[in-house]
């Protein structure tokens, strides 16, 4: 089988994971990587990946099959754009890109190319989350009818981005820095799909510049209405020596909270007490076999080998990628939802449509198991 040539445009923390992963699968392969900084340039060269310092160079490439985008987001459009017109397929790093908008116009540009086009969400494959989708399916929380999903940390979402080049751009509005578009838009995605076949409805939020920044939010706050009552919370608090519960979930039938883990342990997140509302006793959820072997380290980015094999395939005509990028623009709309919001200090309705739509189709193809 010949392995799918993978030019990366952007050689920043994520693009050297995704290298690592790209390399490690059976049928891809890194072709060349572009940066703009001579020195991740030359981090690439010591790790055998051929570098210019030239996008057009790997566009241009006819041996290049598809490209990835991790640059930072505000970038994420241009150059899913020029990639598409030069015929490539086209893998995002999350966020898809700055707004909806601009969403919008790649799914249909990548429609009318013939291009496969897909989004890096793999956290809707993350332990705590597939455990919580199926004891939610299962009914052991009866109707549901809250869920809150936080993370909280005394320290900038920046982390540990590469030095190289603009370093704190995550707190830069301009460049798509924030909370918000950082976990939140991994975690806003993760719950409308939880909440099916509920649709969202209604958009408040509270995004705020605290400590770390005082351009984009280091604080973020989302509530979301569905359309049959229930409500759902993001937040993203980086300014707190207290941080939150990772999850708490209320139905009928009882509660559930997982705690909080400063190092992003999904294992530890998916560590859910289910306190029963007949008073029968607490209880720890199960954690189901295949997936609580995503939080094992022994196999540690299989989720990610996984997605790029998807995607491998689906640009051979073989099947459709992991995550579909008509999946997303319900996740842009509501990110942009919660900007609208906070600037205007009203809540924001919803256009159903996408929802309506994708929800059907999440129900058949998403969030039902990991990618092994």
């Amino acid at each position: 089988m010949e392995k799918l040539n993978v030019g990366i445009i952007g050689f920043g923390r994520i693009g050297a994971e995704h290298a690592g992963w790209i390399n490690s699968c059976s049928d891809t392969q890194v072709a060349c990587v572009f940066d703009l900084t001579q020195e991740r340039r030359d981090l690439a060269e010591s790790k055998n990946l051929p570098s210019t310092p030239s996008v057009d160079i790997i566009l241009r490439d006819p041996s290049v099959n598809a490209v990835l985008i991790s640059t930072p987001t505000s970038f994420h459009f241009e150059h899913a754009h020029a990639a598409l017109n030069s015929g490539k397929h086209v893998m995002i790093e999350k966020p898809m890109t700055l707004d909806a908008t601009h969403a919008f116009g790649l799914v249909e540009q990548a429609r009318e190319a013939g291009c496969v086009l897909s989004v890096f969400h793999n956290r809707r494959w993350d332990v705590d989350y597939l455990t919580l989708i199926r004891d939610k399916r299962l009914g052991v929380f009866g109707r549901v009818f809250n869920v809150e999903s936080r993370l909280g940390q005394w320290a900038s979402c920046v982390g540990p981005a590469a030095r190289e080049w603009r370093p704190g751009w995550r707190n830069e509005a301009s460049f798509g820095g924030g909370g918000l578009l950082d976990w939140g838009s991994h975690f806003i995605d993760q719950l409308w799909i939880l909440m099916q076949p509920a649709v969202p409805v209604r958009v408040y939020a509270q995004l705020r510049g605290n400590v770390w920044t005082t351009d984009c939010d280091d604080f973020a706050r989302v509530a979301i209405d569905f359309d049959d009552g229930s409500t759902a919370l993001c937040e993203i608090n980086t300014t707190t020596t207290r941080p939150l519960p990772r999850w708490h979930v209320d139905g009928a039938l009882g509660s559930a909270s997982s705690p909080h883990s400063l190092e992003f342990d999904t294992s530890r997140w998916a560590d859910f007490s289910f306190s029963p509302a007949d008073g029968s006793g607490q209880q720890t959820l199960e954690i189901d076999g295949a997936t609580s072997l995503i939080g094992s380290s022994a196999v540690t980015g299989q989720v990610e080998r996984g997605l790029w094999s998807a995607f491998a395939s689906a640009c051979r005509a073989e099947g459709e990628p992991a995550v579909s990028p008509q999946s997303v623009l319900l996740t842009m709309k509501l990110l942009d939802a919660a900007r609208q919001s906070s600037s205007t200090g009203r809540a924001i309705l919803i256009d159903r449509v996408v929802g309506e739509v994708e929800s059907a189709r999440l129900r058949n193809t998403c969030a039902d198991g990991p990618i092994l």
